[in-house]
């Protein structure tokens, strides 16, 4: 594609150089799938959260961020989701990525060697300025909030 952005990405210990980079899965995938760099295995306990190392290094682009966000299918299939969700990996951040994963199932889970674990989303950040002001447009909606949207 020509709308491609490259960006920049380092391995950080040659011993994992056999798991993929992240990549789309599909040519209409908003996301790249990341996956696990663990020696052998992982286990996340039920109830546990958990880092996940990933051996990468990203250089995002000034104004943009990297979210992270589940995976469906490990979310359906076995109770494990993403924390902090969508995770931001922000522009000026040179440290290993880590998946921060949670099992919200009753039986342990096996994370093995370069299994997909998450997916980066590239979006664009826009920079705001806070002006303070008490006068404030009303709205129809007001004040009500936490699922009072007045619809049924």
């Amino acid at each position: 594609m020509d709308s491609d952005i490259k960006i920049k990405v380092k391995r950080l210990n040659p011993g994992f150089d056999d798991i993929d980079l992240p990549g789309y899965s599909t040519h209409g995938s908003a996301g790249m799938d990341v996956r696990a760099a663990v020696e052998d295995k992982l286990i996340l306990k039920a109830g546990e959260v958990g880092l996940v190392p990933t051996n990468l290094v990203i250089e995002i682009p000034e104004g943009f961020e990297i979210q992270v966000r589940p995976r469906s299918g490990l979310a359906v299939k076995h109770g494990i989701g993403i924390l902090n969700s969508p995770g931001t990996i922000d522009s000026d951040y040179r440290g290993e990525v880590k998946i921060i994963m949670m099992n919200f199932s009753k039986e342990n889970f096996v994370i093995k060697r370069g299994e997909r674990i998450a997916q980066l989303v590239l979006s664009k950040v826009y920079r705001v300025s806070l002006e303070e002001n008490s006068d404030l447009l009303k709205t129809k909606r007001g004040e009500g909030g936490f699922g009072h949207t007045g619809r049924e």
